[in-house]
């Protein structure tokens, strides 16, 4: 690859993590909607008499796009789950390798096999802007949606996991 090819590459992918940089720091704010929202049920079904369902569905609306977003966090940041049973006794070395070969080998035909196989579903929910099965709230169609974020979102980190040199956050 050539030097012009290779610093473009660079500056895109620096570029795509620093717009998902703003994507998860943006994302991670929803969780105080919802633990608000969370909270308020009670009072609105027990003192109020009104609304605690539209307090719920909102709630998952936001949940749903808040988790969409935190698994993607989770992996920049390397705190998810992860089995290390064999890796840690691996050299150095070859966990950089697995590190760089696993998003490329595993997460981004997962991604792309979620978007595609999704893809019905999500998009006849998006087109009749689906309510909530048991309150016809408006909304539920974004739950199914969140599917096609965390899809997205997975695969972009995975490119540039699996493409880029080294991150910065590492």
């Amino acid at each position: 690859m050539s030097a012009r090819a290779t610093g473009i590459r660079h500056r895109s992918l620096a570029q795509l993590d620093h717009v998902l940089a703003r994507v998860m720091s943006v994302g991670m704010l929803l969780v105080l909607p919802v633990s608000l929202l969370l909270f308020l049920q009670w009072p609105l079904r027990d003192l109020v008499q009104a609304y605690s369902r539209e307090a719920n569905d909102l709630a998952q609306v936001l949940f749903a796009l808040y988790v969409s977003i935190a698994l993607t966090q989770a992996t920049r940041q390397r705190t998810h789950l992860a089995t290390d049973v064999l890796a840690r006794h691996l050299p150095e070395v070859w966990r950089q390798r697995i590190a760089r070969f696993a998003p490329l080998a595993v997460l981004i035909p997962w991604s792309a096999f979620m978007l595609a196989a999704s893809w019905s579903a999500v998009w006849a929910s998006l087109m009749q802007l689906e309510g909530f099965p048991d309150t016809y709230n408006p909304g539920y169609f974004l739950v199914k949606l969140g599917v096609w974020l965390m899809a997205f979102l997975v695969l972009l980190q995975a490119l540039i996991d699996g493409f880029g040199d080294k991150r910065e956050a590492d």
